[in-house]
């Protein structure tokens, strides 16, 4: 057996021996027969980013291939606010390679991603996992890449405080058990991930931790592995959908809202992404220095930045984070290793020397690895409120934007930054770079006047974009300005929008 699969956490992997995306009808019905399955779960993103789920008992074997090949009638405007009742129904659809056995469900059960269908069979054009998977075809078509992509989800544990070996507020990076108390929890969130198909780079504790009022707050972090952006979507709602359940289970809270309290590090959801052509990653030409594909990728990105807060950044806490100092942005630049850019190029394995050959003599670094292949470029902006789905594909046009402009090294050179913006030495250069949205109002006026933008070649539908305009304007700017300036009124406010 190939060995990454014999290695998945994926039952269904592991007992069909192939990958899934080789997943076929008839396998996931030779498992479930194979395996005394007793239950399938269709589970669906809605407007709210959760996952909905529905439920069958297998019945017979002509119900399950039934179910299996036409997938379900749903109401679509219990779903979503651009559906009206009078016109509301919708099918869910399953994809197959999305398949894992439930770890929750107290019947063995097999749940699957499913995707929208209208009512003439065709794929829902506002929906969001569609909305994304046109947004790669499209960047695909223009540049003859693939759009990769990671996630890097942080969230707080919230639990009673047992005054055994007190943590170090905001200073939790890394830190071990006992110091760090949910360990344990998020290495088996780890393990359920991976068993539900995704795939993780690692976990560790974060800077957050903090007590307040008897109650432990203990911030955490699971990044993924780059992979198709489509795939990276639906690994991020399982992920905080596994997360919330296992809280639940184990007696605590769970929260991946951007900022709870002032004064205490927010939680971001930053992405990681590449291009790739033929397995080689684009990003660094051939001297492993950041390649002109990657800076005009940038580009793309540093014009159309403050439209994409509306994707990423949803409610008006989210722009309680986005503030000086927090390790957050707040301007539109971009640099090396820098923290304090909106989009920063990390540390990268581009380097001649062997550093595994020098800690370990003797071991070289293996042909068959490619160091070059880690090179990613992160987006530090959207925050747990973000939907994911609509986030990656405003990622993919800003990326494909970037090749569709004439100037776009240009604009990748003005909004370098090598230095630390926030420093007082820096303020002349700090002032000559846009800003980011300071809360949801002005962040739907950056969407709208670029909306063409995203709604070009079919990508956005308007009626997704009049819908996010709709909700981002919702929310009175005075109330989040205030609340500001005002711990009280941002902590009813954090407290209203604490599970995103």
């Amino acid at each position: 057996m190939n060995p990454e699969i014999a290695l998945s956490k994926n039952k269904i992997v592991n007992a069909l021996g192939k990958s899934p995306d080789q997943f076929t009808r008839q396998d996931i019905v030779n498992f479930i027969v194979d395996n005394n399955i007793e239950m399938v779960n269709f589970m669906y993103p809605a407007a709210d980013c959760r996952l909905k789920t529905l439920n069958f008992v297998i019945n017979d074997l002509a119900y399950l291939n039934t179910i299996l090949t036409l997938g379900e009638r749903v109401d679509g405007s219990s779903l979503f606010p651009f559906i009206s009742a009078g016109s509301s129904d919708l099918y869910v659809i399953p994809r197959y390679r999305t398949a894992f056995v439930d770890p929750f469900a107290p019947i063995p059960t097999v749940t699957m991603l499913c995707s929208f269908c209208d009512k003439d069979g065709n794929p829902l054009e506002s929906a969001p996992e569609h909305t994304l998977h046109k947004a790669c075809v499209e960047f695909t078509r223009a540049t003859g890449m693939r759009f990769e992509a990671m996630g890097e989800l942080e969230y707080y544990v919230i639990a009673e405080d047992t005054h055994r070996f007190p943590a170090t507020d905001q200073r939790g990076y890394h830190e071990s058990a006992p110091f760090a108390k949910f360990n344990d929890f998020r290495t088996l969130c780890m393990n359920y991930i991976a068993q539900a198909g995704g795939k993780i780079k690692y976990g560790h504790s974060e800077v957050g931790n903090f007590t307040l009022d008897g109650t432990v707050y203990e911030q955490n972090e699971i990044e993924f592995l780059p992979v198709p952006a489509e795939d990276a979507a639906d690994q991020l709602m399982l992920a905080k959908w596994i997360i919330r359940n296992l809280a639940f289970r184990e007696g605590f809270d769970v929260t991946f809202a951007p900022k709870i309290t002032t004064g205490k590090a927010g939680s971001g959801l930053h992405i990681h992404m590449r291009m790739t052509r033929d397995g080689h990653n684009m990003m660094l030409d051939a001297n492993r220095h950041i390649s002109t594909e990657a800076r005009r990728a940038i580009a793309g990105m540093m014009k159309l930045a403050p439209a994409l807060t509306a994707f990423g950044n949803t409610n008006p806490t989210s722009y309680f984070r986005l503030v000086p100092h927090q390790e957050a942005p707040t301007n539109v630049c971009w640099g090396d290793r820098n923290r304090s850019v909106l989009v920063r190029v990390p540390l990268g394995w581009t380097s001649d020397t062997d550093m595994c050959a020098l800690i370990n003599p003797g071991e070289a670094v293996p042909a068959e690895i490619d160091p070059t292949l880690k090179q990613t470029v992160e987006i530090r902006s959207a925050d747990g409120s973000a939907d994911v789905y609509q986030l990656l594909a405003g990622l993919a046009v800003a990326l494909r934007y970037g090749f569709e402009l004439p100037d776009a090294l240009d604009i990748a050179d003005r909004t370098y930054v090598d230095v630390n913006i926030h420093a007082a030495e820096n303020r002349a250069r700090l002032d000559s770079l846009d800003s980011l949205p300071v809360d949801c109002a002005s962040s739907a006026d950056c969407l709208e006047s670029v909306r063409h933008i995203f709604e070009a070649h079919g990508v956005f539908s308007p009626g997704m974009i009049d819908g996010i305009l709709a909700k981002l304007r919702s929310y009175d700017p005075a109330e989040t300005l205030a609340a500001k300036a005002d711990p009280a009124r941002m902590q009813r406010m954090v407290n209203r929008f604490f599970h995103v």
